[in-house]
């Protein structure tokens, strides 16, 4: 029997079957196949480096992925999520909030990515039982197999149908051994069975320890692991080791010995300078022509548009080889012994650092002890300032105190978010004379409060959906700094996750002081992007939106773009005054250009 016909045969589950594969509307059995990524050893061995990487590969070959991140939680999302335990929370332009790794696959592959693409058993659960509710079992007990599992299967299926995908990803969170994880393991052992032979390749990523006091590698705990891929029902395609450095031939032979995976298809990944380098080092280990084979996808590749990308990509990265000069950006929050809570921030100043020329060094400030007369000592070194989003009084203090260092020494700044927020109470209280100013996050009694919650949110707040999510149109202000960054755009798109707002009452005034608000919600009252004239500062923007989620290696944000560039004409002053460009001038195209376009006009 052929796959779709057993596919038609089980996807209903009846007294007569013990088989339940829903089917989505349009799916071609055969049509797509499937990378699955397990993690072995331990957690955070970069999964989703490794699959957006190898993903990129494929795709610069001309075949069509679409990533999926499975998560075990219980979350419906990761909205709730602390950055201490999950880094940053990620949000997609419908609103989504997700684990940081769609970040890496977003950048990686330069796609705007859905809620499709991301699944938790929470999300799983919920599906199964509105279905027993409304009692599309059919009288059946409900079970983990075949009903959750068919439920996986069928989201999967689901992306490959919206997709129109080649190759599907799916990255399973955690390791194998999680209880958690068990029915996502089993639904994809469950799926290569149905979808047939050459649908599926599995790849274990895997840990190589080699403690200090050793001094050589060891294999143990990777065999260890892979052993309980294996027993679950899986036999891996491909293992990718993970390492400080190179993994040995000897450990890769123990390897291929007890896991019946050829040593061809034992790969080293150890640490490199720069996640955008993996693309070209899986292709020089031959990892992407080893999942071609497998999936027999060899004859759909365009080895023209696979030669054009990778040029594209290698000017790239030597370019970031190249960008040795240092400008030091000052990251100012709570979360910064966590560096997973600013990822994206992290990456969208690499970005820039790499289209200016310039190493991007960061210095992480802890706000929350930090006052008026300490904060001089805390920036002296920076030479520039970014106050990132974030919930909460703690810390807050400090970080007001380090925009109106900022503001009055003429640091580039950039505030993103809450970093928006409190620049507009520091400039109500320091400028404006309004002494009381705050949010009303932070102070519900202010006597001025210039940060508020909206009217039109506070009705919805019963509802638990008061946080506006997601992308939302801004109409900038021509002839602005803003205006001149995203290129002359009358219109962008941007992200958003916050509950408050500037309180339209106190616009006139702040914009009397000296404010000048570039950036509004087209339908709304909303203040979405601020700045100081350039006559009074050299870069002072603040952001309702998170625009590093935006960022890519090859489309760098305009608002990020600006406030390096600004940054190197603070550290390079000498340079500034022989005429090279100004901050204004370094935004990029406001319009998504194609992925191989450089964008801005450099430094």
């Amino acid at each position: 029997m052929d796959a779709e016909k057993l596919l038609s045969s089980i996807s209903k589950s009846s007294d007569e079957t013990e088989f339940y594969t829903p089917m989505p509307a349009g799916y071609r059995p055969g049509k797509t196949k499937y990378v699955v990524v397990f993690g072995t050893v331990m957690s955070g061995l970069g999964k989703g480096i490794f699959s957006s990487s190898l993903a990129k590969v494929l795709q610069d070959k001309g075949l069509t992925v679409a990533p999926i991140k499975l998560e075990g939680y219980l979350n419906l999302d990761s909205g709730t999520l602390n950055p201490f335990r999950h880094g940053e929370v990620f949000v997609l332009d419908d609103g989504m909030e997700c684990d940081m790794d769609l970040g890496t696959y977003e950048r990686m592959l330069d796609q705007d990515l859905s809620r499709c693409n991301f699944a938790t058993s929470g999300q799983m659960y919920t599906r199964v039982l509105e279905k027993e509710r409304k009692g599309s079992y059919l009288g059946r007990d409900v079970q983990m197999i075949p009903h959750v599992t068919g439920e996986v299967k069928s989201k999967l299926r689901e992306l490959a149908v919206i997709s129109h995908a080649d190759v599907v990803f799916v990255e399973i969170g955690g390791t194998v051994g999680d209880v958690e994880n068990a029915y996502y393991i089993e639904a994809v052992r469950e799926m290569a069975f149905e979808e047939g032979p050459d649908s599926f390749c599995f790849v274990s990523l895997t840990y190589i320890i080699e403690p200090p006091s050793l001094g050589e590698q060891k294999s143990k705990a990777a065999q260890l692991g892979i052993g309980r891929l294996l027993a679950s029902g899986i036999q891996p395609h491909i293992i990718a080791c993970r390492a400080q450095a190179p993994v040995s031939r000897k450990v890769r032979e123990k390897l291929a010995l007890y896991s019946n995976v050829p040593m061809e298809c034992v790969f080293s990944m150890h640490d490199c300078p720069s996640i955008y380098v993996i693309p070209e080092m899986l292709q020089e280990a031959g990892i992407d022509k080893a999942v071609l084979e497998i999936l027999k996808l060899t004859d759909r590749v365009d080895e023209v548009a696979a030669a054009r990308a990778r040029q594209v990509w290698r000017r790239y990265i030597e370019r970031f080889h190249a960008a040795t000069r240092p400008v030091v950006i000052g990251i100012t929050g709570k979360y910064t012994s966590v560096r997973d809570s600013y990822a994206s921030i992290i990456k969208a100043l690499e970005h820039c650092g790499t289209h200016h020329g310039v190493r991007v060094d960061l210095e992480w400030i802890d706000t929350t002890e930090l006052t008026d007369d300490r904060v001089g000592e805390a920036l002296r070194n920076v030479h520039g300032i970014i106050v990132p989003g974030g919930f909460g009084a703690r810390g807050a203090e400090g970080k007001i105190s380090c925009i109106r260092y900022a503001r009055e020494n003429k640091i580039p700044y950039l505030g993103i978010c809450y970093g928006f927020q409190l620049a507009v109470v520091e400039f109500a209280r320091n400028v404006c004379g309004l002494t009381d100013a705050n949010s009303t996050e932070l102070d519900p009694d202010c006597k001025h409060p210039v940060i508020d919650i909206l009217p039109e949110q506070k009705q919805i707040e019963g509802l638990g959906g008061n946080m506006r999510l997601g992308g939302r149109d801004i109409q900038i202000k021509p002839h602005t700094l803003a205006w001149r960054l995203f290129n002359g755009a009358s219109e962008v798109r941007m992200r958003f996750r916050h509950r408050y707002e500037v309180d339209p009452r106190y616009i006139e005034q702040l914009e009397a002081g000296g404010l000048v608000f570039s950036g509004r919600a087209p339908d709304y009252p909303i203040m979405q992007i601020f700045e100081l004239p350039q006559d009074v500062h050299p870069y002072f923007v603040g952001t309702q939106a998170h625009p590093e989620l935006i960022s890519r290696p090859l489309r760098p944000e305009p608002l990020f773009l600006g406030l390096v560039a600004a940054a190197i004409r603070r550290a390079y002053p000498q340079e500034a005054e022989g005429g090279s460009a100004k901050p204004a001038e370094a935004g990029a195209t406001a319009a998504k250009p194609g992925p191989s376009q450089p964008v801005g006009s450099g430094t």
